[in-house]
């Protein structure tokens, strides 16, 4: 109840703020109009243009989305924040503008005085940036009164965030909110004095997010992406403006650069882990080339072996990253994975082994689907996750509570390739088991030894163990080794009981094979990618086994076909297949 009565203030006090805010003076005009510099998505657009409204864990079809009586508190908080603007700009032409003039217009109207779910001041923030950042596209030529209200609605929002953004929940909202704050008092004339209260509240909140190694709590690559980009812009606009971007925003971005050059796989995209997905198509570029090149940083996430608690390694144009620490919990294990010792693993620009990801946008069931182990390329044991989630009864979220708490990695590296050691104990309360990895990357990039191993090792383990055999009876107790495919991979069980054989759009082709008692078989997948409209089918390999002894080990290789080019000219366009039939034809012309 005492959580409530405090929610219920700070509501009716953020509505409060609203109304003040709105009897200041108008900004007289935009003192610049800034470049676009959030990336969207093409087909997305091309979707929202039309109506498709798959937001938060929810899909609409509506005309006027501000009639949308919001299936979710997630489809209402991604629905008023506006980052769904940064596509509709990505398509730009007639249709794309003016349904975003008219979703900006009708919002103005109907909640702009303070009223609906938008008045939280990280919403606030990622609205303000987005309306000042695509203002270009927001105001038709000689349109004077259209740009009155803009700024009008701006001005009020802007003198909102400067009175309540210290109330936005720590971590990326607040920076969000800062951002937004920042945004306003750098273009719109008037509000100079709102920067340096806000340049101050970003140093704070960049210290409170991010680490001294870079990472953030939730682990979440992408997210980490999103507090990037947000400081990137704010450092950029303010250095526009003649203006000294806070130390410790600077030196915040300097340890997350070489972070999330660790964490990119060699097409370019994040690793997927933890909630975030890839990553929009050029948008950690984007936000690199702003920031520019970093100084030189020794003992950095490749001296250290891993980075936010993952570890990579690279043979040639291949990239391998494991999850190789234990999950998050708690308040920031909201959108954590069971992926303990998962990995991915992309050959130059073609994504082989993946995670299914952890697309809330296909809804609640999809989304704890894609948490579990068994949603990633690792071990599993006998169908259940190596963590265990909690449900909320009276949201209906879920946060991960309990997981591997002991994650060991060894790291070498030689003439021949790296080798990463691992090992979690998720296994160990409810079957006595450890679960041992080792991944052997050659260095030209063709070649993955895997070895993954199950044991009982302490008498604690193993008479845990021998309980869950059934009382000694024999029956052993089941596990599976997942191998998740992109769906771009064409899978073929040419001998299925000794091998599976992998064609990728590049003309490469690799072999996939084990040594061990099990049974190896090609089964359904699905990929959860937000920028499509649907999840989209793709195939795993798995290996069946039993263990009925104190430990039991599966062997694999995964090796490029020998006739294959070492050098292939790989050109071939794949983004369009996110798209619907009716849009492909324009695609390369605008792309």
């Amino acid at each position: 109840m005492a959580q409530n009565w405090r929610a219920r203030r700070i509501r009716w006090g953020h509505r409060l703020a609203a109304w003040r805010a709105g009897h200041a003076p108008v900004p007289e005009r935009f003192s610049a109009a800034p470049e676009p510099f959030f990336i969207g998505h093409y087909g997305v657009g091309q979707r929202l243009a039309r109506g498709d409204w798959a937001l938060g864990d929810a899909r609409v079809s509506a005309a006027d989305p501000w009639a949308i009586d919001p299936p979710s508190e997630r489809f209402a908080r991604d629905l008023h924040g506006f980052g769904w603007l940064d596509h509709l700009a990505a398509v730009g032409d007639g249709r794309a503008g003016t349904a975003a003039r008219d979703h900006v217009a009708g919002w103005i109207a109907q909640f702009g005085r303070g009223a609906g779910p938008g008045w939280e001041p990280d919403l606030t923030g990622r609205r303000v940036t987005r309306w000042i950042t695509h203002a270009s596209l927001l105001l038709p030529r000689k349109d004077q009164a259209a740009e009155v209200r803009l700024r009008a609605a701006l001005g009020r929002q802007a003198r909102f965030l400067g009175r309540r953004w210290h109330l936005s929940p720590p971590g990326l909202p607040r920076i969000e909110a800062l951002t937004g704050l920042i945004t306003a008092a750098l273009w719109l004339d008037g509000l100079e004095v709102l920067l340096p209260p806000a340049a101050l509240g970003l140093a704070r909140a960049t210290l409170d997010t991010v680490d001294a190694e870079g990472a953030i709590a939730s682990r979440n690559p992408e997210e980490l992406l999103e507090v990037f980009t947000h400081l990137v812009w704010a450092a950029s606009t303010m250095l526009a403006a003649e203006r000294d971007p806070p130390d410790a925003v600077i030196d915040t971005l300097e340890r997350i650069a070489p972070v999330l050059r660790y964490l990119r796989h060699a097409d370019g995209g994040l690793a997927r882990f933890h909630g975030g997905g890839a990553g929009l198509p050029g948008q950690l570029e984007r936000a690199l080339t702003l920031y520019g090149q970093p100084p030189l940083i020794h003992g950095g996430p490749e001296a250290a072996g891993r980075a936010m608690g993952y570890a990579r390694a690279q043979g040639a144009r291949t990239s391998l990253i494991v999850d190789a620490a234990p999950p998050p919990k708690g308040a920031d294990g909201g959108r954590a994975n069971a992926s303990t010792l998962a990995f991915e693993l992309t050959s130059h620009r073609r994504p082989l082994i993946v995670s299914c990801g952890a697309a809330a946008v296909f809804g609640m069931a999809w989304e704890r689907a894609g948490r579990q182990t068994q949603a990633h390329s690792t071990l599993s044991v006998e169908g259940v996750s190596s963590a265990r989630f909690d449900l909320n009864a009276a949201n209906q979220t879920e946060r991960l509570v309990a997981g591997p708490q002991g994650v060991t990695l060894q790291r070498s590296r030689d003439a021949d390739g790296t080798t990463l050691l691992l090992s979690h104990d998720g296994w160990l309360p409810a079957f006595g088991l450890t679960h041992s990895r080792g991944l052997a990357l050659s260095a030209d990039g063709r070649m993955l030894l895997g070895e993954d191993r199950l044991a009982a090792l302490a008498p604690a383990d193993r008479r845990r163990f021998n309980a869950a055999l059934g009382g000694g009876r024999g029956r052993g107790v089941n596990f599976a080794l997942r191998f998740h495919l992109h769906p771009d991979v064409e899978a073929s069980a040419d001998r299925p009981e000794h091998a599976i054989t992998l064609r990728l759009r590049s003309g490469e082709v690799w072999l996939f094979h084990f040594e061990g008692q099990g049974r190896l078989a090609l089964e359904p997948s699905d990929y959860l990618d937000p920028t499509c409209p649907e999840p989209r089918p793709a195939q795993q390999i798995v290996i069946h086994a039993t263990i009925d002894g104190f430990a039991g080990q599966i062997n694999w290789t995964l090796a490029m076909a020998r006739d294959t080019p070492r050098a292939i000219r790989d050109i071939g366009r794949d983004d369009d297949l996110a798209l619907p039939p009716d849009v492909l034809a324009p695609v390369g012309a605008r792309d």
